[in-house]
């Protein structure tokens, strides 16, 4: 089923990553006090877990510079409460989903799959998996749109947190994991590493250098040979670990799935969920 997962992480990504970028999920968050900037993301995506300290979101987010995390954790929960926030991010990703689908968003595609997806969650396991455990804890939506992306929240932070799982036990920490990641030419540049991320070039340079002492980077900043093997060893444990929620679902209904999938993430694509230049592939 590794195949199939990663095919429907594919065709569902956007669906899920749009709430990063659009800007009805952005008004309604500061619409109640959060800051602009980094604030109303840290904030809408730890919101589950509570008024959580800083330290407990960048464990959990896992490749941000923790420094960037203090600066605006825990001043979001005195100005708005876990449960506003929630509440908020809801509302901005009804707006979001209305405006890109249009008149699709009460359709029968869209019913099925938010169907098929809350049928697919309920296969997921909350052991050692603290941010999708947060999320599994909130109460359902009742309008499909919202019920599909919700049950894509919690099939990405469960495939999240098993993948900081695998990245611990290969020995990266959460820089060295971006790093590592730049490195296969498979996601972000470095330039906009440092920058989604917010570590200096100082920062950057030191994990290079030690991931060169360890002999994963050779003195280009190129992964060796036993770099690769480390990254392959990370995305092979990431994917044994994200199998609960296929299984459960099934190779018929997954398929589907993923065929709905697919055209619905060219509906918000299309309609200009993204940034131009915006790749949704951001795993570390």
């Amino acid at each position: 089923m590794a195949g199939d997962e990663k095919r429907f992480k594919a065709a569902f990504d956007s669906l899920h990553s749009l709430a990063y970028f659009a800007p009805e999920v952005d008004a309604a968050l500061t619409g109640i006090g959060l800051r602009p900037g980094r604030m109303p993301y840290f904030a809408g995506r730890s919101a589950a877990m509570g008024p959580v300290g800083p330290e407990v979101v960048a464990a959990t987010f896992y490749n941000f510079n923790p420094e960037v995390v203090a600066r605006v954790i825990p001043r979001a929960w005195t100005l708005a409460t876990p449960e506003q926030v929630l509440e908020a991010r809801f509302d901005g990703v009804d707006k979001a989903l209305t405006r890109l689908l249009g008149d699709h968003v009460k359709s029968d595609e869209v019913a099925e799959a938010a169907e098929l997806a809350r049928e697919a969650s309920a296969g997921c396991t909350a052991e050692g998996r603290p941010l999708y455990a947060a999320h599994a804890g909130l109460g359902w939506p009742g309008e499909p749109h919202l019920v599909l992306w919700h049950a894509l929240t919690l099939l990405r932070e469960h495939r999240g947190d098993g993948h900081i799982a695998a990245l611990v036990l290969n020995g990266l920490s959460g820089v060295e994991a971006l790093v590592t990641h730049v490195a296969t030419g498979l996601g972000f540049t470095t330039a906009t590493a440092k920058l989604t991320r917010g570590w200096s070039d100082e920062q950057w340079a030191a994990a290079e250098a030690g991931l060169a002492d360890r002999g994963l980077l050779d003195a280009d900043g190129a992964l060796t040979e036993e770099g690769v093997a480390v990254r392959d060893r990370v995305e092979t444990a990431t994917e044994a670990a994200s199998q609960a929620p296929w299984r459960h679902l099934g190779p018929e209904k997954l398929a589907r799935l993923e065929e709905l999938g697919r055209g619905l993430s060219r509906r918000v694509v299309e309609a200009g969920a993204f940034p131009e230049g915006v790749f949704a592939k951001r795993r570390s």
